[in-house]
């Protein structure tokens, strides 16, 4: 059968069965089935072996293991209490700075991202605690929001990562260094949200009213204390990846550990905090790692079926310039973010993707940021974008006026990628410390 007809059947089956509502996992089973029995003449005999065999090599990848151990991290500091933490030591650090207290967004989700590995963990997190507070300050709520929206996407970009884990899994990347690739960009792009903050602050200081009351001036020592358990869980967990001492997964497990020991310490640690917070772990675990086997499925389908080998040499045959191929990329990866979850777009489209961008002279380990940086985009753009979601959610709005609020950071977000391609060194500076 022709590719392009082979390709068509297998687009229109996947736009058709998710489009029905399906669960992602039981949609990408499906396709992947009905291709392979189809398309490629497998028997039932010889599908469920291929199946049987995805499964359990996925099962025993041990890179996977931190997945659920870093949403634990998460799911602990959050039930007991940290976040409200992080938010009194970090209000009077940076309530001298124009806009505010509207950077306890950007800064509060930067530090949890590092560590609980999830935008809508992140987002929600601090979003329940900041927009509260920053309401009640008469701060303005359409910049509030929007920052929180573009902030808690860092939870994909500042490591660790739950989407650089899967990346690596799947581009046979060293984790430590997609990790190490993704801390100064995700520092730039809190930068570019902060510095937009205190423009909108110059411009029309009515947006972050002076505090009327003594509230944020509290001694500096008791701002740091506040801020001790997040940092020290941060220097710990990444400081044992990037020395060596410790691989991904190894270093997740004392992340939990430690934030055990610091939820005893301040008397927070309790048999109902332990069993609810594994609660959620198991179920976003697991939805997580379905998707994940069920892509794999789908990617070994188009693999009998030779899409990707065959697409990557169409797309070759055109002699396209590089940098209008990511462009070309980067709009697909908008696009698709708009009907599916980031997790889902990547490890549907990296079987095809990735040839073609390492074919191109581009550094995986550069792509894979790149990659998380567009993925991010779709967090805030709809009709699925998971962070607008979380804010509905918080706040009780429209889905479409917090979308609007999102739109300048949607745009300093696509800004950062622009810059992350001009200047790669941006991403490649920091692995190249630490080695392979």
């Amino acid at each position: 059968m022709d590719i392009a007809l082979t390709s068509a059947i297998v687009i229109a089956l996947l736009v058709g069965v998710l489009g029905l509502g399906t669960w992602i996992f039981v949609g990408l089973l499906a396709v992947s089935a009905i291709s392979l029995l189809t398309l490629a003449g497998f028997s039932d005999h010889r599908l469920g072996v291929a199946l049987a065999s995805i499964v359990l090599r996925a099962s025993k990848s041990w890179e996977l293991s931190a997945i659920p151990l870093f949403i634990w991290v998460g799911e602990i500091l959050f039930k007991a209490g940290f976040s409200a933490r992080l938010f009194r030591g970090l209000a009077p650090l940076v309530d001298w700075m124009p806009g505010r207290l509207l950077h306890t967004n950007v800064v509060g989700c930067t530090l949890f991202a590092a560590v609980s590995g999830s935008s809508a963990a992140t987002t929600a997190t601090i979003g329940r605690i900041t927009l509260t507070e920053l309401k009640k300050r008469g701060y303005d709520e359409p910049l509030a929001v929007g920052s929180l929206a573009g902030a808690g996407s860092l939870g994909l970009l500042i490591p660790p990562s739950l989407l650089m884990i899967v990346y690596g899994v799947l581009a046979e990347v060293s984790i430590a260094r997609l990790f190490a690739a993704g801390v100064l960009p995700g520092l730039m792009m809190a930068g570019l949200f902060m510095g937009w903050v205190m423009l909108r602050a110059l411009m029309n200081p009515a947006v972050a009213p002076k505090a009327s009351s003594d509230a944020t001036r509290v001694p500096l020592w008791q701002s740091l204390w506040d801020l001790v358990p997040v940092l020290a869980l941060i220097a710990v967990v990444l400081g044992s990846i990037y020395s060596g001492v410790a691989t991904p997964s190894e270093a997740a497990a004392v992340g939990v550990i430690l934030a055990l020991l610091l939820t005893a310490l301040f008397g927070q640690l309790t048999w109902d905090l332990i069993k609810t917070s594994l609660q959620e772990t198991v179920l976003t675990s697991a939805m997580i790692v379905s998707i994940l086997v069920s892509a794999a499925f789908l990617s070994t389908a188009a693999g009998y079926l030779h899409l990707p080998q065959e697409l990557a040499s169409a797309i070759s045959a055109l002699q396209l310039n590089p940098y209008v191929l990511i462009a070309l990329i980067a709009v697909f990866y908008l696009i698709g973010g708009m009907v599916l979850d980031g997790i889902s777009l990547t490890v549907m489209t990296l079987p095809i993707v990735l040839p073609l961008v390492t074919g191109a002279g581009f550094d995986p380990l550069w792509f894979g940021v790149f990659l998380v940086i567009m993925v991010e985009v779709g967090q805030i753009t709809p009709p699925v974008g998971f962070n607008l979601y979380v804010l509905q959610g918080v706040t009780g709005h429209s889905l479409g006026q917090v979308a609007r609020w999102a739109v300048p950071f949607f745009l300093l977000m696509c800004l950062g990628a622009a810059l992350l391609t001009a200047f790669p060194t941006i991403a490649l500076w920091a692995p190249s410390l630490i080695g392979r």
